[in-house]
């Protein structure tokens, strides 16, 4: 267990994934300055009732975007790793932000995807119209693409790793059948 500083907020980014946050509490900028100055990490905790697992994720500061003239901030996160949370503490240490004692879960995002998986997701790219470069991206990469719901994402990270492929797949081959099924619907309806 470690403890470090903790930003309770209703949203569950996932390793990889890059989140805008707007800061405006004194406490949150204060925190931000901390990210800054001392490069590190700090988790955040899905605080959501569907969260029975205390579940977060440990993020650092990627960019500040905008500085505003009332102290706020707008600023880029990125995931890199999933933590349980043990406890949550009003401050941590002598600062004016939460702090939590977290078991962090070592999310390795170079392992890559099955075969399978890649298949489905190269269907998914295609009928998006985009590509995606061929190199070994990682399952979260593909849920990330997804932009799968919150509690999807719960769902997900708690399964065990055999049936993380076999949840993302399904959820691939529902949206490609909405995309193609979106496709259709345009060539039936023609502006008059």
């Amino acid at each position: 267990m470690i403890k470090i500083p903790m930003f309770p907020l209703s949203i569950f980014p996932l390793p990889g994934e890059m989140v805008p946050l707007h800061i405006y509490e004194p406490r949150y900028r204060q925190l931000l300055e901390d990210a800054e100055n001392k490069d590190m990490a700090f988790g955040i905790y899905y605080n959501h009732v569907s969260n029975i697992e205390k579940l977060g994720s440990l993020v650092k500061l990627e960019s500040v975007i905008k500085r505003h003239s009332n102290g706020e901030a707008d600023i880029i996160v990125k995931c890199v790793d999933l933590l349980s949370m043990s406890k949550l503490f009003r401050t941590f240490r002598d600062k004016l932000y939460p702090g939590a004692e977290v078991e962090l879960w070592n999310v390795d995002l170079s392992e890559p995807m099955d075969n399978t998986l890649r298949q489905h997701f190269s269907e998914y790219m295609g009928v998006m119209h985009l590509s995606h470069p061929e190199k070994s991206i990682s399952i979260f990469d593909v849920a990330n693409d997804l932009n799968l719901g919150f509690e999807d994402r719960l769902k997900f990270v708690q399964l065990p790793d055999d049936r993380k492929s076999p949840f993302i797949i399904t959820r691939l081959k529902y949206q490609i059948a909405l995309l193609k099924e979106a496709e259709k619907a345009k060539d039936v309806y023609h502006l008059n």
